[in-house]
């Protein structure tokens, strides 16, 4: 299916670079033009006249840069790194970082040690233009660079430096801005990653981050609704509050982590951007580089998988399957879930990965009295998971941290008390909601029990959304309930072939206590 172009002419679109149709947009709904013209009101701008390109090739002049040549840029400082996987987390590094004005000539320095920084290599630039009436900015542009870089060593940890002309990490007076990461080994060792949903910017948000450095992740799960510039999240033009300026906070809240440990997003509602072509990604496009292994010609850039050490991570993207919130839905033409079950087959068929492991934002089981449980992803994926049994599933969506017994057909299959082990060849389907990153909190309608405050009830009230609307249910599933800040984490134990690999799962508060912990085995291979 092709994606049509929306803002810029399909005759001219087809002839420009998505650099030239940037300088288009812009020049074309400048703001002076917007207030000298006339033509274009807010209400044209909501309506769609409007939808920048968000890519810009460094290599491609552009009259934004043109503009800064007075800036002097030895006084720009790059701020928000953030790291992600390529597509082979052995061999491949995507490096991320924003500037706040446009600079010459970005570039890497990367090597293995921090004294030898001579590979150098250029950057490339993604401008994000928003014009004012586009929410509460006014005209503004953002400016994103990527260094992708390739034929790395795995398991070497490597030295990097982020700079542009005027600014040169490798100096001595700014090493102190270098950062590091390690790329994942070679073969099958003990890891361990993190996981949330829903962030935001706030204390409790940078709270999270500072306690996922002490567990020295592998890599982060961002499990959707990133930064929450967009804080209606219906994924509507008509959208009120949105500010793209909130990116450059959280990027910059979050580096503290994300310099050093590959922050993989998903995408949920709020980061559906309806301003920015196509479906509202092109924001995201602009700021983060993923594995570009998703499903084909469906153009959701947060659909992806990877594989580190024995386990298998694939991110969805399930506003194509919400219900609930229904901007997105059906924009791949059931492509995703098609891909999706070839990713499972592939993985269960692979002889090195034992743990396949699936994070996406709405949840398929939850208790909130805010989202609950969405009838899409139930309908669409559910079904896949039982089928290729996946070990884990992660969400967000849902603001606290809950989770369930083990499930399979919508029911329990086996109840799995704190501290109890799922076998999920056999068993059935752990959820996760992990949703309680750092927005404000939702709420349950039956009591918390956590570790050591249990309350266990053996049925909870809730509701599912399904394409006739919210249907009342009543469940048994809710096993863990903790209504306050709190983060996932999963240590990966492999083992010999025959004996029994591990996840060890742990609910961890914003307090640094343990409020749940369960463990998932499964033979290895």
């Amino acid at each position: 299916m092709d994606i049509p172009r929306m803002g810029v002419p399909e005759q001219l679109a087809d002839r420009m670079s998505m650099a030239e149709q940037h300088e288009y947009l812009r020049t074309r709904f400048s703001r002076r033009n917007v207030i000298r013209g006339g033509a274009v009101t807010l209400g044209a701008v909501a309506g769609g006249a409007f939808v920048p390109g968000a890519v810009a090739q460094a290599a491609t002049p552009t009259q934004t840069f043109a503009s800064a040549t007075t800036v002097d840029g030895a006084l720009v400082a790059p701020f928000g790194r953030h790291l992600a996987w390529g597509n082979d987390p052995r061999t491949e590094m995507t490096v991320s970082w924003q500037v706040p004005v446009a600079v010459k000539k970005p570039f890497i320095r990367i090597g293995a040690r921090p004294w030898d920084l001579s590979r150098k290599i250029e950057a490339e630039v993604r401008t994000l233009y928003t014009p004012a009436g586009v929410g509460a900015s006014a005209d503004h542009t953002q400016y994103y660079l990527h260094a992708k870089l390739t034929h790395l060593r795995p398991g070497q940890t490597y030295y990097y430096g982020v700079g542009h002309q005027g600014f040169d990490p490798a100096e001595p007076h700014l090493t102190g801005t270098l950062g590091t990461f390690t790329t994942a080994p070679a073969h099958k060792k003990p890891f361990t990653f993190t996981a949330f949903g829903d962030q935001g910017v706030s204390y409790h948000g940078l709270a999270n981050d500072s306690l996922l450095l002490g567990q020295n992740p592998a890599f982060h799960l961002h499990a959707g609704d990133i930064a929450y510039a967009d804080p209606a999240g219906a994924g509507k033009t008509a959208d009120t509050g949105f500010d793209s300026r909130v990116w450059d906070q959280f990027l910059a809240q979050t580096e503290s982590v994300a310099k050093s440990v590959p922050w993989m997003v998903s995408y949920g509602n709020h980061d559906m951007e309806a301003w920015y072509s196509p479906n509202g990604y092109g924001g995201e496009e602009a700021r983060f580089t993923l594995p570009d292994n998703g499903p084909d010609k469906a153009h959701l850039p947060g659909v992806y998988s990877f594989v580190y050490g024995n386990t298998a991570i694939i991110s969805l993207d399930p506003n194509d399957v919400s219900f609930e919130i229904p901007a997105n839905l059906g924009i791949s033409g059931g492509t995703q879930t098609t891909w999706f079950e070839r990713q499972l087959k592939k993985y269960r068929a692979a002889k090195d990965i034992d743990f396949v492991i699936v994070f996406f934002h709405h949840c398929a089981y939850c208790t909130s009295t805010a989202h609950a449980s969405e009838g899409g992803v139930r309908q669409e994926w559910v079904p896949l998971f039982e089928k290729y049994t996946v070990d884990l599933v992660i969400n967000g969506h849902n603001h606290q941290y809950e989770r369930t017994d083990v499930i399979k057909g919508d029911k329990v299959a086996k109840k799995l008390p704190i501290g109890a082990t799922a076998y999920p060849e056999t068993e059935g389907v752990v959820y996760v909601t992990a949703g309680a990153a750092g927005r404000s909190l939702y709420a349950f309608t039956a009591p918390d029990s956590y570790e050591g405050h249990l309350n266990e009830q053996d049925s909870v009230a809730s509701f599912v959304n399904t394409k006739d609307g919210k249907v009342n249910e009543t469940v048994a599933w809710s096993r863990v309930r903790y209504l306050n800040y709190s983060f996932l984490r999963v240590d990966v134990e492999p083992a010999a072939k025959g004996h029994y690999a591990r996840l060890k799962v742990s609910g961890i508060a914003e307090t640094g206590d343990r409020i749940d912990h369960f463990t998932v085995a499964r033979r290895a291979k």
